[in-house]
C-alpha cells in the first residue's frame, strides 16, 4: 500500500510538472510576437503629390484621378458630395476600393440605391437617381466631360442644382481637374434636363455650392464667398460648405472672416463657433502662407490660450477654399503660444484637413 501511494504521488508530481511546463513556453511564445506595425500621418501634414494623387490617362474612360490605396486593404479615401437632412450638399470622405476608374467609381457611388447605400451616415442619401449609368469620362486639359444615361432625367425639380452641385464637387477633388461638362447620350447638355439650371460650356466650384443669398440688395455690388459652417446629426458632427453672397466684401481674408462671424443662414440647421467678438487684428499672406493674428475671443479657455479644434477645422476650410492660400497659421496678440483643445501645439502653420467628414474609417 505505502508503494502504491509513493508511485501515485510521483505520477502526480510529473504531471504538475508538465503542465507548468507548457504554461511558461506559452507565455514565452506571446512575449517573442512582434506587436502590430502601425504608421501615423501627423495632423495637419499634407500628404506628398505621389500619394494625393495625380490625374492620369486611363484609356477609353477618359483621365482620371488615382490616389495611393492602403497596402494592406487596397482601400483609398474619396470624398462623395451627398445630401444630409437638411437638403445641403456635404462632402462625406470614405474608403472606396482603390481602381484605375476612379472618378467614375466616384460618381457611382453618388447613385440612389447603389453602392453607398450600405456606407451613408444617418439622415443622409444620394443624389443621382436610381439606375444612372456613367456611360464615359473623357478628359480636355482641365475639364472632365461626363457622359450619363438617360436615367440621369429622372430627379424632382428641387433637386436639380443640388446634383449639378454634387457632381461638380465630388470630380474637382481631382488633381488637375477644375471643371465638369454635361452629357446626356454623347449630348452637350448647355442647361439642367429638368428645370433648366444654366451648365454653359462647362461648371466648376466657383460656381458656388449650397447658395445662401442672404439679405443683398445689389447684386452688382456683391460677391460670391464659400465658407464653412457645422452641422449636427444625433452625436455626429460635421462640416457644410455654404456659398454666401455678400456685399461690399472680396473672396480675401477679410470678406471669409465675416462671412463667418455672419453665421449660417436663419433655419438651415447649421451653425459656428466663432463669437462675432473675435476680432482679426492682422494678416499677412506670403507664399501661400497666410498668418492670421486674432484678439483672445477667439480662445475657449480663460487661462490657458485654447483654440477649439472644430473652430480652427473651420477657419482653415474656409481660408484654403481660396486657390492661392496653402496653409493657416494662428496667432493670438501676436502670441504664437496657442493649443487646441487636445493641448496640440500650434505654433506650426496648419494645412488643409485631408479628410474632411470621414466616414466608417
Amino acid at each position: 500500500m505505502r508503494l502504491r501511494g509513493i508511485g501515485f504521488i510521483i505520477m502526480l508530481l510529473s504531471i504538475l510538472l508538465t503542465i507548468s511546463g507548457c504554461g511558461f513556453g506559452f507565455e514565452k511564445t506571446l512575449n517573442e510576437i512582434d506587436p502590430p506595425k502601425v504608421d501615423y500621418v501627423e495632423e495637419g501634414k499634407q500628404l506628398d503629390d505621389e500619394d494625393a494623387g495625380a490625374v492620369e490617362e486611363s484609356g477609353a474612360e477618359g483621365a482620371e484621378g488615382e490616389q495611393a490605396a492602403d497596402a494592406t486593404t487596397g482601400m483609398t479615401a474619396r470624398e462623395l458630395y451627398l445630401l444630409d437632412a437638411n437638403g445641403m450638399v456635404v462632402p462625406q470622405t470614405v474608403q472606396l476600393p482603390a481602381v484605375e476608374g476612379a472618378a467614375k467609381q466616384a460618381l457611382e457611388y453618388l447613385v440612389v440605391d447603389g453602392p453607398v447605400t450600405e456606407m451613408l451616415p444617418n439622415g443622409f442619401k444620394a443624389v443621382l437617381p436610381a439606375g444612372t449609368v456613367v456611360q464615359g469620362i473623357d478628359q480636355m486639359e482641365n475639364t472632365l466631360v461626363v457622359d450619363f444615361s438617360n436615367e440621369f432625367k429622372d430627379y424632382a425639380a428641387e433637386n436639380e442644382k443640388q446634383i449639378l452641385e454634387a457632381v461638380t464637387w465630388t470630380l474637382t477633388q481631382f488633381e488637375g481637374v477644375e471643371k465638369v461638362k454635361i452629357q446626356i447620350n454623347g449630348y452637350d447638355q448647355t442647361e439642367m434636363p429638368v428645370n433648366g439650371t444654366p451648365i454653359g460650356e462647362s461648371f466648376s466650384r466657383a460656381n458656388g455650392i449650397n447658395h445662401e443669398m442672404g439679405n443683398v440688395v445689389d447684386v452688382s455690388n456683391s460677391e460670391d464667398i464659400t465658407v464653412y459652417f457645422m452641422a449636427q446629426s444625433d452625436d455626429y458632427a460635421y462640416y457644410v460648405p455654404v456659398t454666401k453672397r455678400m456685399e461690399g466684401v472680396s473672396s480675401d481674408v477679410k470678406g471669409v472672416l465675416k462671412g463667418l462671424m455672419e453665421g449660417p443662414p436663419i433655419h438651415s440647421g447649421l451653425f459656428t463657433n466663432i463669437s462675432k467678438d473675435v476680432k482679426l487684428l492682422n494678416a499677412k499672406e506670403e507664399d501661400g502662407l497666410l498668418t492670421l493674428d486674432f484678439n483672445d475671443a477667439i480662445l475657449t479657455g480663460a487661462e490657458d490660450k485654447v483654440l477649439e479644434k472644430e473652430l480652427l477645422n473651420t477657419l482653415v476650410l474656409s481660408l484654403t477654399e481660396q486657390t492661392k492660400v496653402e496653409e493657416v497659421a494662428i496667432t493670438v496678440d501676436g502670441n504664437a503660444e496657442v493649443v487646441d483643445d487636445s493641448g496640440k501645439s500650434l505654433s506650426e502653420p496648419v494645412s488643409r484637413p485631408v479628410d474632411v467628414n470621414k466616414v466608417g474609417f
